[in-house]
């Protein structure tokens, strides 16, 4: 019995190991597209920001400006579900730290924030003028948006693969290779967002607001195979 193990080891032994297997050779290109549209509604964040000796204050004054904003933006035709809080915050003001004494609080300031969505953009520097009329005195941005954006965002994801495989055939002349069948198709993904401003309380009725044009980008990563 031994014997026979120490051969069967030995044949093990003797076999050859089997080659790894060669990866497929492939072309990875990354194709992009921006498709230029005219927003039909833009999304406002706008909100009120008062100071008070106590919190009870800073919130009571707070709440009654933000109450007389809403009022006045449903009075210039905002939907009440196109209105949306987006941040309440209060906090105290410390004073102190410079001169070296204890810091103390001197008052409170409490900000309430709202996302106001404007679907007539022709109304949009009456809607902001009517909110800052009523107390609005803080401004974090305008995004100006599609209702529908999908036809565009479509439109933009077909140029970008139009343009993935442009740039893959390319490589594939340029290298004299032949393109074969796609091995993978991945859709980056991008994120961003407005940059908060500050206003004056007080501005020229109505406020002038430009919509212009936004981008629907889109990016897609392919990989293809090279035909042997």
């Amino acid at each position: 019995m031994r014997a026979f193990q120490i051969l069967a080891l030995s044949t093990a032994l003797a076999l050859p190991l089997a080659a790894p297997a060669l990866a497929e050779a492939t072309i990875t290109v990354t194709g992009e597209a921006s498709i230029a549209a005219t927003p039909d509604m833009a999304t406002v964040s706008l909100g009120v920001t008062t100071e008070g000796a106590t919190a009870a204050e800073a919130m009571a004054a707070n709440s009654k400006a933000l109450a007389a904003v809403i009022e006045r933006l449903q009075g210039a035709g905002i939907a009440e579900t196109d209105l949306q809080t987006a941040n309440l915050s209060l906090n105290p003001n410390w004073t102190g730290y410079d001169s070296g004494a204890a810091p103390q609080i001197a008052n409170y300031m409490a900000m309430n924030m709202l996302n106001v969505r404007v679907r007539d953009l022709a109304n949009l520097g009456s809607v902001l003028d009517a909110s800052i009329a009523d107390g609005a005195n803080t401004l974090n941005g305008i995004t100006f948006e599609l209702a529908a954006p999908r036809p565009v965002q479509d439109e933009a994801r077909r140029a970008a693969m139009g343009d993935a495989t442009a740039k893959a055939t390319l490589y594939a002349e340029a290298a004299g290779v032949t393109l074969g069948k796609i091995a993978s198709i991945a859709e980056v993904q991008n994120y961003g967002g407005p940059m908060p401003v500050f206003m004056e309380a007080k501005a020229a009725s109505p406020v002038p607001v430009a919509a212009g044009q936004i981008a629907l980008q889109a990016q897609v990563t392919v990989t293809y195979e090279i035909a042997e």
